[in-house]
């Protein structure tokens, strides 16, 4: 499964870049980022740019990301990059749109789909994100961070080199897009809540919940340091469609009570379903 991610996440993520952002300049940042503005004003290809440019990267972060990462990110590398020059140089595929705003936007979702699909697959295509890990060892600024500023600092340049504040706005677009894109292909979409309850009509609730939502209810013992007295604290998941109906019923049973809902990243038990 960790190959065929890579390999779908790899076509997809070279049609992001060949289809929709190379043809009308739109820089994403990272390495690639910086290919394209070499190809710009060069006309180099890309994809070998990216892949000679990532060289001296993983010489140095092969200790961090251990050899069988290592070895399946350098095998994305080489794919993903060798797809996007096929595409451009031999195929030559014309974008579908002769809008910028929408090839940045398609661009960008395409891009974040790949490299979430890359990613799953233990897989990384280089660039920004070992630059952060390397960085990060030795400053106390984070990963992120730390790719965010490189990526900020590409696309500025990009902009600058080709002229256009309006293509370093898009371009930061479809940055923004595809992160949003890694983190729900990663991730998923939140689809279930924990709600805790502290309340003095616990049994009231408890008996809505088993019969009007048919979720299962568990009872908590809880203590206030303050008063010293000990309080029920009732814990339910929930989907996020009952939430709404949920926080009603507590209302209506007792408005006074203390409420916490929080996103749940997976729940494994009857009436929800796993992550994949």
């Amino acid at each position: 499964m960790k190959i065929i991610y890579i390999i779908v996440g790899g076509i997809v993520f070279a049609v992001g870049y060949a289809v929709f952002l190379i043809p009308y300049r739109i820089v994403p940042g990272g390495i690639s980022g910086i290919a394209m503005i070499l190809r710009f004003l060069y006309g180099t290809p890309v994809g070998i740019v990216t892949i000679l440019l990532n060289i001296p990267l993983f010489v140095f972060a092969l200790r961090i990301l251990g050899i069988r990462f290592g070895v399946r990110s350098i095998g994305a590398i080489i794919y993903t990059n060798l797809l996007i020059d096929l595409l451009v140089y031999s195929l030559r595929v014309k974008p579908p749109t002769d809008d910028v705003t929408l090839a940045a936007l398609y661009g960008g979702i395409l891009l974040g789909l790949g490299l979430g699909l890359i990613f799953r697959g233990n897989a990384s295509t280089g660039g920004s994100d070992i630059i952060g890990q390397l960085f990060s060892r030795y400053t106390n600024l984070s990963v992120g961070m730390w790719i965010m500023i490189v990526d900020f600092v590409v696309i500025t340049a990009a902009g600058i080199t080709t002229g256009s504040i309006e293509l370093a706005l898009l371009g930061y677009l479809a940055l923004f897009l595809s992160s949003k894109v890694i983190d729900l292909v990663l991730e998923g979409i939140d689809y279930a809540r924990a709600a805790f309850v502290v309340s003095t009509k616990t049994d009231q609730m408890t008996d809505y919940i088993y019969e009007k939502m048919k979720r299962g209810v568990t009872i908590l013992e809880g203590h206030s340091p303050y008063s010293g007295e000990k309080r029920p604290v009732l814990m339910c998941v929930i989907t996020r469609k009952e939430t709404p109906f949920f926080k009603s019923m507590v209302n209506d049973i007792d408005k006074d009570a203390f409420v916490i809902l929080t996103d749940v990243f997976e729940v494994l038990g009857k009436g929800f379903r796993p992550r994949i």
